[in-house]
């Protein structure tokens, strides 16, 4: 098999529909296009969403919500994850190359979710009051 000798299956594919060509047909005269209008005259046509002159749906309705463009910086990582790191003392650089947080994240934060039972250091990372306690809890102390 070539690429160029690939074909559609068997009744995929059908032949185009043929306007204006007459009565028998079944699409002469208007050519399916109805009676006047803008919609009828070739080049006739507008942008998608206008309504006529009418206010647009989309500018009628309110704006509403927020998209951060910091979202994909930011990265959170569970307690029972830091375990997964073989080194003691933890950074950002440690945590992306075991595969715990995207190349890209800039902002980490540890998060009281799962337990820990490993003395780890952490340097330059975020912590909540609860992964703090964890932490130190388990021998380990965490450095801003």
């Amino acid at each position: 098999m070539f690429l160029n000798t690939i074909q559609s299956a068997e009744g995929a594919t059908h032949s185009s529909r043929r306007v204006g060509r007459g009565i028998g047909s079944g699409l002469g005269k208007t050519g399916g296009r109805g009676h006047k209008g803008q919609k009828s005259r070739s080049g006739g046509f507008h942008k998608v969403g206008f309504e006529g002159g009418q206010m647009p749906l989309q500018r009628r309705l309110p704006k509403r919500g927020f998209k951060s463009l910091t979202y994909a910086l930011n990265a959170e990582v569970c307690l029972s994850e830091l375990a997964l790191v073989a080194v003691d003392e933890i950074d950002v650089l440690a945590l992306k190359q075991a595969g715990l947080i995207a190349a890209n994240a800039q902002n980490v934060k540890v998060i009281a979710s799962g337990k820990i039972s490993k003395a780890v250091t952490l340097k330059g990372i975020k912590v909540t009051k609860g992964a703090k306690v964890a932490i130190e809890a388990a021998g380990g102390k965490v450095e801003e």
